[in-house]
């Protein structure tokens, strides 16, 4: 039975929690290898509608046991309270199993993510000011606590008081801004450990021991490949590897227990935050995508940047994460439209580029350079077989699949559960 990756193609909100949802049902485990309450997955059930920011996705389905992976980073009080929440709501959330290594977000990464975007000024990131780049950045320079450091005591206030000694100074002496307890730091890490003590385990011997077992294990990633710190738009980019291999080193499995990576994109194109964006439309047609779409964060509840599909952007994740089956979600936000462009190449100083340029140079002065395909004005969201979709809108999956050179498996004609036309089973 397979490991299976569930990946963004193009800059995140493809719709991954929504096809994670779905395949939850028939998966035995949902693992998150990435991020932290900086992304957002909306899943929409019956009439009831959940916005997961730090629990995978399959948490919806009480059958299958949710994951969150030493590659994610953890807002205790941001988790604590999405499961009380959830368990408000009839669903058992409490059953979450969490990484002993997986890395904590604190206070002082907070304030240090909005001071320092603030700084930037013109040259900010746009980050959700979390705190998840700086968590990132003290795992690297092997600074960071960890969530088995709750359970020691002395180890957590000598972690906290000695990052602390570094960041106080920077914030004292470059923001201008008040310095922070460590103790008070400490005490409100202590005060979450009784709590999360049931769900820490070693979550890569869980997950281990269920492929050995032959189980189903899903992969979630937050945001998308074009976000990756190594293969994005560097530097408007998160601080993690949401491409399919950072399933590998942030869950402990190892890649040849991988047997599918599936991609998930919109039938257009979406971005939050700054960054370079090619086709993006400063239009009103811009304007429509995001009305008709409901292009708002799930987490910060920011407007998304919207532009039609871009082929370079997605055929470049499917390279590199190797897809062996693309989703194509919110197919029914096009219907209306007469001619729907597709972006096919980009013109970089009058120089043709068919594939995405190598540097951020170029990338920051592409033009699209569009196909267009016929538009389709029937209803496509009772959609329950490729037959049942107009002949328009079957072409533009088709010339979707033949542009980014995957078959695509699946097709979401509409929010709920169940708006998916299955063309190839997944699992």
């Amino acid at each position: 039975m397979p490991g299976i990756v569930i990946v963004g193609t193009q800059w995140g909100d493809e719709g991954k929690g929504k096809a994670t949802d779905q395949l939850g049902e028939r998966v035995d485990f949902v693992a998150r290898y990435s991020g932290g309450n900086n992304a957002g997955h909306t899943v929409v059930v019956g009439d009831e509608t959940y916005a997961l920011h730090l629990l995978p996705s399959g948490i919806l389905n009480p059958n299958c046991v949710p994951v969150i992976g030493n590659g994610v980073v953890v807002d205790l009080g941001v988790l604590l309270t999405e499961i009380d929440e959830l368990m408000e709501r009839g669903v058992r959330a409490d059953r979450v199993l969490v990484s002993a290594n997986a890395h904590i977000i604190t206070e002082y990464h907070r304030v240090l993510d909005k001071v320092t975007e603030r700084f930037l000024g013109r040259r900010r990131i746009g980050t959700t000011g979390r705190g998840v780049g700086p968590a990132y950045a003290d795992k690297v320079n092997r600074m960071g606590i960890r969530i088995q450091d709750l359970f020691d005591e002395s180890i957590l206030q000598q972690k906290v008081a000695a990052s602390l000694e570094q960041k106080n100074a920077m914030l004292v002496k470059v923001y201008n801004r008040p310095a922070i307890s460590a103790d008070e730091v400490s005490e409100e890490l202590l005060g979450y450990a009784e709590r999360i003590r049931p769900l820490m385990t070693d979550t890569a011997a869980v997950l281990n021991d269920a492929l050995d077992q032959g189980k189903v294990v899903l992969f979630e990633g937050a945001q998308a490949h074009h976000l990756d710190v190594d293969f994005g738009t560097y530097p408007y980019v998160t601080s993690s590897s949401p491409i399919a291999a950072g399933a590998c080193t942030g869950t402990g499995v190892g890649p040849t227990r991988i047997d599918r990576v599936v991609g998930i994109a919109k039938a257009y194109t979406t971005r939050v935050g700054e960054g370079p964006f090619p086709g993006e439309l400063l239009d009103a047609t811009g304007e429509r995508l995001r009305e008709t779409g409901g292009e708002f964060g799930t987490t910060t509840g920011r407007p998304r940047r919207c532009g039609w599909f871009d082929a370079l952007v997605v055929r470049q994740a499917a390279r590199i994460n190797a897809l062996t089956d693309l989703v194509l979600t919110k197919l029914d936000v096009l219907t209306g439209w007469d001619k729907i462009p597709v972006v096919v190449a980009y013109d970089v100083n009058g120089v043709r580029h068919d594939n995405m340029p190598m540097t951020q140079t170029e990338v920051h002065h592409a033009k699209p350079i569009y196909e267009y395909l016929d538009g389709w004005d029937e209803d496509v969201s009772g959609a329950q077989t490729l037959s049942d979709l107009p002949k328009a809108t079957r072409a533009y999956v088709d010339r979707i699949a033949d542009l980014v050179g995957v078959r695509i498996s699946g097709i979401g004609v509409g929010p709920g559960r169940k708006q998916t036309v299955v063309v190839h089973d997944l699992v």
